[in-house]
């Protein structure tokens, strides 16, 4: 089955859960869109929203759910835990009964404690922190892997395929990204291999001299990035600059 087709059938099952509050004659059924459309990881966000529309589109060409055409709305929440927090709000004042999002595991979890008390259901296919489905939630599901998951299978990836030397292990202090990148140290680290350097960096950063030192000083031979591109973008480039011959995987 393909992307597309199982989006389609995602949509459609979570607008089928709340159909009986819907006449045959009823107007369209809203689901909120959440993600990042502004922000260092809007581009995400814009891929999510594409996919999601295509759903519906595709749905509502079919006859949409019980006489009932389904509307997307799209909600910004940056990326940022207290934007995301915020749209949660805006989404239980608005009447939305259904949500597709969010993108970032760190506004995820805040927005979904929302979600959960107000009834709403909610379905994120990009947040993959394990403990956003750990709470016992009966209206918080995803559709991609957890970081327990994602991460060990990296952590073998490298131990048993790259086989570095020495390792560093580097993370953005997000939820998402600490989180993959701790599995990945775990994971390295029980089969014997050296992690030396296990650091975060702050979101936003820029100038990477100083990490950049550190690595050269610890004769680190790979690095495994857990974060988001535009950090890593500049992390890569720098790295280059300075003449450190490194691998990184992220």
């Amino acid at each position: 089955m393909n992307k597309a087709k199982q989006i389609s059938k995602l949509f459609a099952a979570m607008a089928l859960a709340g159909a009986a509050s819907y006449s045959m004659a009823a107007d369209n059924i809203k689901i909120a869109l959440a993600g990042p459309v502004t922000g260092a990881v809007a581009q995400y966000g814009e891929m999510q929203f594409i996919g999601a529309k295509m759903a519906i589109e595709q749905i509502n060409k079919a006859g949409g759910v019980n006489g009932a055409q389904l509307e997307g709305v799209v909600y910004d929440d940056a990326c940022d835990p207290k934007q995301a927090v915020a749209v949660a709000n805006k989404i239980v004042n608005d009447g939305v009964k259904f949500v597709v999002g969010h993108l970032c595991s760190s506004s995820t979890q805040p927005a979904s404690d929302i979600y959960e008390d107000e009834g709403i259901l909610m379905i994120t296919a990009a947040s993959t922190s394990p403990d956003i489905t750990a709470r016992g939630y009966e209206l918080v599901f995803r559709t991609i892997g957890l970081d327990s998951l994602q991460g060990p299978t990296a952590g073998n990836f490298i131990a048993d395929h790259i086989k570095p030397k020495t390792v560093a292990v580097i993370h953005d202090k997000q939820q998402y990204g600490e989180g993959i990148a701790t599995a990945v140290k775990q994971t390295l680290e029980s089969k014997g291999v050296k992690v030396s350097l296990f650091e975060g960096i702050n979101a936003g950063d820029k100038d990477f001299s100083a990490l950049i030192a550190k690595l050269n000083q610890a004769g680190v031979d790979f690095v495994y990035y857990g974060g988001y591109h535009p950090e890593l973008g500049l992390l890569l480039r720098q790295t280059k600059e300075r003449g450190l011959n490194v691998k990184f995987m992220g």
